[in-house]
């Protein structure tokens, strides 16, 4: 089983620039979105360093008799080590950079990236903020990540909390970045893939202005992933685009 993927990225109606950055490699099975924060621009220089880290350090990992930077982790598969090495290489790049640099001070990203082995026909998915990896299988969407935002932060500790204190909390505070220390923590899952499963990244553009029911609705009804990714877009601009929207439809399959 292979995996196919479009990704496109659109800077919204409200804002001046994009600072979200996405990658496609498609013969790593490695897929990449970041959303930027920071002043002076610089979110999109954390954005955009996070994807060509990572993907340069797939490049450089892919001899098997290459030094890694970082402890393997021997309960893990090679895989698992892999995908959370290049995170955590980013993650000090971005964190190095905003040191020496007063115009990049205090910049991160979020990130959300996946790595698809065709051998064992699994999704390994590791992320880092609000980015999200959804995944759709016959017709029916599941989020297979969780924000790290201070929402749900409060609703983990008190998962009583009532509507009307839910909505009293900061939106859109997210708790952990790419850049903001020297090491990071990273949440990283593995799914089982089927052959048809989509599975899409995306930056909080797109997950907070149109519902999972909308994205499934999209995602099932196109066959063809550059014009589901432009419909995704198209629908989270109608909502008003209050942010840059970035998508990436990884499809499974044989064909």
């Amino acid at each position: 089983m292979r995996s196919f993927a479009v990704g496109l990225s659109d800077v919204g109606l409200r804002r001046d620039h994009n600072e979200d950055s996405l990658a496609v490699v498609d013969d790593c099975g490695l897929y990449v979105v970041a959303d930027g924060m920071g002043g002076h621009r610089a979110g999109d220089v954390a954005s955009r360093m996070a994807t060509d880290t990572i993907v340069q350090f797939f490049h450089a990992t892919s001899n098997e008799e290459v030094t890694w930077p970082f402890h393997v982790d021997t309960t893990l598969s090679e895989e698992e080590n892999r995908l959370l090495a290049a995170i955590r290489v980013a993650n000090r790049q971005i964190f190095e950079r905003s040191c020496r640099s007063a115009d990049h001070q205090g910049m991160g990203t979020t990130i959300v990236a996946t790595m698809f082995s065709s051998e064992k026909e699994r999704m390994y998915i590791a992320h880092v903020g609000d980015s999200r990896c959804y995944r759709v299988r016959k017709q029916a969407i599941s989020l297979l990540t969780r924000d790290h935002s201070l929402v749900n932060d409060y609703l983990q500790a008190m998962p009583h909390l009532s509507e009307e204190q839910q909505r009293e909390l900061p939106k859109n505070v997210i708790t952990r970045a790419l850049g903001m220390q020297e090491s990071v923590a990273i949440d990283l899952q593995v799914d089982d893939a089927k052959e048809g499963d989509v599975y899409l990244l995306c930056s909080d553009g797109l997950s907070g202005m149109i519902t999972d029911e909308e994205m499934a609705e999209i995602i099932v009804k196109n066959s063809d992933l550059r014009e589901m990714c432009r419909e995704l877009i198209a629908a989270a601009n109608a909502r008003g685009g209050e942010d840059n929207i970035t998508v990436l439809a990884v499809r499974t399959g044989d064909r």
